[in-house]
């Protein structure tokens, strides 16, 4: 069954509504963005999480330092790293905190994705391409474009509650992630998580 997270957390409210729904990932942003938070917020609600639900911190070009920082203090089940990261970094990463870590690749053709399958990560995170942009654009991509590949991966772009049956049945990811697409005015909704999370349990 696919799996699916939440990403962008950044109130208790959105706590609340997850521990409710009960998907498998949540996401913290640290890096820019409007979702962006601290890692002192992060901890506030990384303890009012249902603790079946995993953490997913979310990175982009980060010091190594930063990102140790917050796996040591347990915030933080896995690592998405959503930059221009390397290999090396990512190998000295993975040794040092000994994390999962995802990795984003913004796919703009389908040799994208088979240049990504080899790099060292637990899983790929497939998410559409944008001109000086790293990701939360909300807008989908060409699903055709995924090759058959063995890594595991979470599918992003622009999901939301009325693409996402379709995406689970056409890319059959091992996970779906939604970010604006569970947000009304900015915030998360909690009728429109409640509802995604029910969307995807019910595809088999």
């Amino acid at each position: 069954m696919t799996k699916i997270k939440i990403c962008g957390l950044r109130r208790s409210e959105d706590i609340a509504a997850v521990n409710e729904a009960m998907p498998d990932y949540i996401g913290f942003v640290f890096a820019e963005s409007r979702r962006r938070i601290t890692k002192e917020t992060a901890r506030e609600l990384k303890h009012l999480l249902d603790p079946n639900i995993l953490s997913v911190g979310v990175f982009v070009n980060a010091t190594l330092h930063e990102i140790m920082d917050i796996c040591s203090d347990g915030i933080i089940d896995l690592i998405q790293l959503h930059g221009d990261e390397s290999e090396k970094y990512t190998e000295t990463l993975r040794s040092e905190c000994g994390l999962p870590i995802i990795k984003a690749v913004r796919v703009a053709s389908r040799q994208d994705i088979l240049s990504a399958e080899h790099f060292p990560c637990d899983y790929l995170l497939l998410d559409t391409y944008q001109k000086d942009a790293y990701g939360g654009s909300g807008i989908t991509f060409d699903w055709g474009l995924i090759p058959s590949i063995e890594k595991p991966y979470f599918l992003a772009g622009g999901l939301n509650e009325e693409n996402i049956a379709a995406a689970i049945k056409t890319c059959r990811p091992y996970c779906v992630d939604v970010s604006s697409g569970a947000e009304t005015d900015g915030y998360k909704d909690r009728e429109k998580i409640k509802r995604i999370v029910q969307t995807v349990r019910s595809i088999i």
